[in-house]
């Protein structure tokens, strides 16, 4: 059989690029099945403490952790686009000043949005004096989409998102690298029914499929193609 060497070229590039791709969805499926190991494992452990000492976000994300101190209700953000049960709202975030000096942000939990005025929040309460909060150590305090900045400019108590390092640079407070996810009832009438994280392993795996399938299909148009050019030369 016969083949031309532009198609067969244009073919095997097509087939090790869809291989490829599809070998790096199957190494993104294990890295999020490793974290998905660490959550598990990290469920039963017992609570770390935190303090003002620096913590890598890496280091100590979806650990459960506790810390002692107060919130900061003046420098309070609000998270917009955050639905419960399809129903919009916000996400409560706030520093808590540690009792060692440090600070540390916190997702306190989910509030409704006004149906009528977009930019009200409903009343909640925020717990005076020093108090433990505990929670799941989180790398950011959720993220949604936006186009550009959005709603995330600074000095903004309604954001579409929250950095932390922009904000720690913003306020000028000693922050973590990390969000406490907070998952005790303080008294404050938030929401704290938080999703189960979720890595989407399995869109790896389809996807994985998907590019093997492809670089199968060009193989069997490559053979069909080549066949077909042998019959007509004969």
């Amino acid at each position: 059989m016969k083949l031309r060497l532009v198609p067969a070229l244009l073919i095997l590039f097509v087939m090790a690029v869809t291989i490829r791709l599809g070998f790096w969805q199957l190494d993104r499926a294990h890295q999020k099945e490793a974290i998905e190991a660490r959550i598990s494992r990290y469920e039963s452990a017992p609570p770390q403490i935190v303090t003002k000492a620096p913590i890598a976000a890496q280091a100590i994300e979806y650990h459960r952790v506790r810390a002692y101190g107060r919130f900061v209700p003046q420098r309070v953000v609000y998270l917009d686009n955050r639905p419960y049960r399809d129903q919009p709202g916000f996400y409560v975030v706030m520093p808590l000043q540690l009792a060692d000096g440090g600070y540390i942000l916190v997702n306190r939990g989910w509030l409704p949005r006004n149906a009528d005025v977009r930019t009200a929040i409903a009343p909640y309460s925020t717990p005076a004096g020093d108090l433990w909060i505990e929670g799941i150590a989180r790398g950011n305090a959720s993220r949604a989409f936006e186009l550009g900045e959005g709603g995330s400019a600074a000095h903004q108590p309604i954001r579409q998102n929250l950095d932390t390092a922009a904000y720690a640079a913003e306020t000028g407070l000693p922050l973590q690298p990390f969000v406490i996810q907070q998952t005790n009832d303080t008294g404050d009438r938030l929401v704290r029914d938080w999703p189960a994280p979720t890595t989407g392993v399995e869109r790896n795996y389809g996807y994985m499929l998907q590019w093997w399938g492809m670089a199968a299909a060009a193989l069997a148009f490559g053979l069909y193609a080549a066949r077909r050019a042998a019959k007509k030369a004969t």
